[in-house]
């Protein structure tokens, strides 16, 4: 059993303003990097691997929260969304209707106009997560909300149709457990970041 320990990046301008991101390249807002540097790594985390999607607001989030030297996995980026990136969804569903809702009734093979779906998000990181099982080191990915609720719709079971299994607290980390191939389950979630030492000064 290998522990798998997430974390989805912090505010930016586009997830202030309920935008999707996807894989455009968008960085930390100047208070998503405030929030961080108050906040620390919880102990379940101290002796873990770090890893990094290579987008900027995961990169900037591992580095402000101690792991500069993380690895990039480009594995573990956000979903594409295509076309959709810079929109809404209230405003993709009031535009496309009955169209938008037969795709969101897909659950995993929702796919967004020229992006991938959720089901593609997990063939790409099977390979990885079982490549982490083989390794049985405790890792530390720095990542998106897609990738994470993918992990969670494999967890539990979820085909991403009808209400989460869980509600998860964007700014905590959750962590899995992966067995000799790979396949996670749930070992915690919503695990909160810790208040930073008065000291740390401003990394």
């Amino acid at each position: 059993m290998t522990l798998l320990a997430t974390l989805r990046h912090a505010e930016t301008e586009w997830s202030r303003e309920k935008r999707i991101q996807g894989r455009t390249d968008i960085p930390l807002s100047a208070e998503g990097r405030a929030a961080l540097r108050r906040r620390a790594l919880p102990a379940l985390c101290a002796d873990m691997r770090a890893v990094t999607s290579p987008l900027a607001r995961c990169i900037e989030t591992a580095t402000l929260l101690g792991h500069a030297q993380a690895a990039r996995e480009p594995r573990i980026a956000e979903m594409h969304w295509g076309a959709w990136e810079g929109r809404r969804l209230a405003e993709l569903r009031a535009a496309l209707g009955a169209e938008m809702q037969a795709n969101e009734a897909r659950g995993m093979d929702f796919t967004p106009e020229g992006g991938e779906s959720p089901r593609a998000v997990l063939a790409r990181l099977q390979p990885w997560l079982a490549e982490l099982a083989a390794r049985a080191q405790p890792t530390l990915a720095f990542t998106h909300r897609g990738v994470i609720r993918v992990l969670l719709a494999q967890a539990c079971g979820w085909d991403m149709l009808g209400r989460p299994p869980a509600k998860l607290d964007w700014g905590a980390v959750h962590v899995f457990r992966l067995d000799a191939q790979g396949r996670p389950s749930i070992h915690l979630l919503n695990l909160p970041l810790v208040a930073a030492h008065a000291d740390a000064g401003s990394a």
